[in-house]
């Protein structure tokens, strides 16, 4: 009985992910097709990672030397992550630790704290001040978060078609 639907069930969810992850290490090359589909899936979160980028990067220094160590830093770690199969399957963009800026770990997450923002001391020497970042950097990135899991779950599709015609 022919079907037009891949031979396994697929759910836009991360149950389908595991589902269709299943079905790729069933296939001969499925090393290959797994890579093809992580970047895939990469490839689908790019745009926003390259926005929460840009949006770091436009966030204001205050001083008139200041150099943009600390926003290159940040921009640095932003990267789409994708993971297929262990404790965590799926993909997002996350930003990184920052451990070798000015030991200043968690520059992405202070940064875009809508309270407070994070202590320093004055050209290293007291007094301590508060300084804040441009709030809300990294989710303003993300606003149209709908648009960036259908790109995901087309890539999961893309690949999901791609088994079902090997199946034919």
């Amino acid at each position: 009985m022919p079907s037009d639907g891949p031979p396994f069930d697929i759910r836009v969810t991360h149950e389908g992910l595991d589902a269709l992850v299943r079905a790729i290490r069933q296939e001969a090359d499925g090393k290959a097709l797994r890579k093809d589909l992580a970047r895939n899936m990469r490839d689908a979160l790019r745009p926003g990672a390259a926005m929460a980028r840009a949006n770091i990067m436009a966030m204001p220094s205050a001083g008139t030397n200041a150099a943009a160590g600390l926003r290159a830093g940040i921009a640095k770690k932003i990267r789409p992550e994708v993971k297929l199969g262990g404790r965590w399957t799926g993909a997002r963009v996350k930003a990184f630790k920052t451990p070798g800026l000015r030991g200043f770990a968690n520059a992405a997450k202070r940064t875009n704290r809508r309270d407070g923002g994070w202590r320093t001391l004055t050209w290293g020497r007291e007094p301590w001040r508060t300084q804040t970042g441009k709030r809300q950097w990294f989710d303003e990135s993300f606003n149209d978060a709908d648009a960036y899991r259908a790109a995901v779950h087309e890539a999961m599709n893309d690949m999901a078609r791609r088994l079902a015609a090997r199946a034919r």
